[in-house]
């Protein structure tokens, strides 16, 4: 018996394809800060992200917000700042093949929310202002006597800072 979710949506999850990202060109990651670089493409003076992601996935999970395009005050405007921690059961994760050969799980830090949905597939929320994942950790381990394993994966997506922050 390893459990499981209490009152499941699906989350619709594009894990970040750092191999494709690598192979942009130009190339796709900061040699100094190895993240991904901005750069103008479209020449409108907004940088994008170079960031390549495998096709969006969606995962049951357990949805427990933290706060919600709550504004934080720069000295170049608003910015909404969210946090929501997602709560995966391995079972689903292995089903769905985001497991690899070594045990860990294939959702990682860098990979973007995309929407909440039903367990019928309808939207419940879409994610406007992207959310990332910065952490990811296995929990309940051993919770089964005969056979232990771990069952749960949870997940932090935050927002991330768009301007400098008024001293």
């Amino acid at each position: 018996m390893r459990g499981r979710l209490i009152f499941p949506f699906l989350a619709e999850l594009h894990r970040l394809d750092t191999q494709a990202t690598t192979s942009t060109d130009p190339s796709g990651y900061d040699p100094d800060f190895k993240e991904p670089v901005v750069v103008d493409q479209s020449q409108d003076g907004i940088g994008e992200r170079v960031r390549n992601e495998h096709p969006p996935v969606k995962i049951p999970c357990q949805v427990e917000p933290k706060s919600f395009e709550e504004l934080t005050m720069f000295a170049s405007g608003n910015s909404p700042r969210a946090s929501i921690q997602l709560v995966f059961h391995f079972r689903d994760l292995e089903r769905l093949g985001l497991v690899d050969a070594t045990g860990e799980a294939m959702v990682r830090p860098g990979d973007r929310l995309g929407a909440l949905y039903d367990k019928a597939g309808n939207l419940v929320q879409e994610i406007r202002n992207p959310l990332y994942a910065i952490d990811a950790k296995p929990m309940g381990f051993g919770l089964h006597r005969a056979k232990p394993s771990r069952n749960l994966l949870f997940v932090t997506f935050d927002s991330r800072q768009r301007g400098g922050r008024r001293l």
